[in-house]
């Protein structure tokens, strides 16, 4: 395609994505700011529609961008915008919080407000790993089990035990599991408890071995896989709005998350910003919804993704840098959160 071309069917596309009407030659001609006639941009637009890039509605003389033409558009020709200073400052505000899933939370409504679209955030799949755990006497027998994952999530456990524990035989237990377990999968955990540790007495062991279990029902509860926020949005967008059919298909998406959520998953090993648009994804296929995802990480690691499931007509040069800082940012958060003090 040469400069030419490329200049209207980027003008066209700005065009359609600011005005959602499709755009003719006359408005064309004055808004890409080219010597043409309308005569000839009117050969450039039939060569455009020839190569799939664009389409003609059947009640306009105007074209409108098909998914294959804001595909090229994304990948070539799209000027990205940097965020506002205020934009990042109300993003970090709005993250700061010692607790993980308050800041996924509110990651997803962020992305979701910013954007005027929904806002999706994948949390860290449960890996059954922990960092540290303590444990503290209540008495009659009960003992509460403090779990902290790599991750910085804490969760809570009541064990009931056979017996009771002295503070100190706690402290030693859970010296114990810290020492020797810390960063194990419970699995292995399990295991080595009764082959490294033969030598404790079977109390201690017990308590270990209930306090393992406990664990893992406490990551098997964990917070839902997707958290979505914003979806009534997309009820404002006329692209999606204007058809029952569309729009029962839509939330059937955000319902059963299961698409979204192999979508979100299948991102984690990618760099940077991904766009999906119309049907690429084949996980969410509609030709008018398109999702702009990124992974986020804890000291490193990729342990999630977020983004922004919106209109084929969006602003991608808005988008892309709210999702990109939002991950950043959510990864910067959990790494703190993940090391306290």
């Amino acid at each position: 395609m040469d400069k030419r071309a490329q200049s209207l069917l980027k003008t066209l596309i700005e065009r359609y994505i600011a005005d959602g009407q499709p755009v003719g030659s006359r408005t064309l001609s004055r808004a890409s700011g080219l010597e043409l006639s309308p005569a000839t941009i009117r050969n450039v637009m039939s060569d455009l529609e020839d190569m799939g890039l664009i389409s003609s509605p059947h009640v306009s003389a105007g074209r409108v961008p098909t998914p294959r033409g804001y595909r090229l558009f994304v990948d070539t020709l799209l000027t990205v915008r940097p965020l506002h200073d205020e934009q990042t400052v109300q993003i970090q505000g709005g993250l700061q919080t010692d607790e993980p899933q308050r800041v996924l939370s509110s990651a997803a409504a962020l992305l979701s407000s910013l954007s005027n679209f929904a806002g999706v955030v994948m949390t860290p799949q449960r890996s059954s790993l922990f960092r540290q755990v303590e444990f503290l006497r209540l008495g009659d027998r009960r003992i509460l089990l403090i779990i902290v994952t790599p991750e910085g999530d804490v969760q809570n456990r009541i064990l009931l035990v056979e017996r009771d524990y002295t503070a100190s035989q706690l402290v030693e237990a859970a010296n114990i599991l810290n020492s020797n377990f810390a960063g194990l999968s419970l699995e292995e955990v399990q295991a080595k408890l009764h082959s490294d540790l033969l030598g404790l007495r079977d109390d201690m062991t017990r308590l270990m071995s209930q306090a393992v279990q406990a664990s893992g029902q406490a990551f098997n509860e964990g917070a839902a896989p997707v958290m979505i926020s914003g979806e009534r949005n997309l009820l404002d967008v006329a692209d999606l709005s204007d058809n029952m059919m569309r729009l029962r298909q839509l939330f059937d998406v955000f319902d059963h998350k299961t698409s979204l959520l192999q979508l979100l998953d299948a991102t984690r090993r990618a760099e940077g910003v991904q766009i999906f648009i119309g049907g690429e994804s084949e996980l969410v296929p509609m030709e008018e919804l398109s999702v702009v995802v990124a992974p986020y990480e804890v000291d490193g690691r990729v342990v999630g993704t977020l983004g922004v499931v919106g209109p084929t007509r969006m602003a991608y040069e808005r988008v892309i840098p709210i999702v990109d800082i939002t991950a950043k940012l959510v990864s910067s958060a959990l790494t703190n959160a993940a090391h306290p003090g």
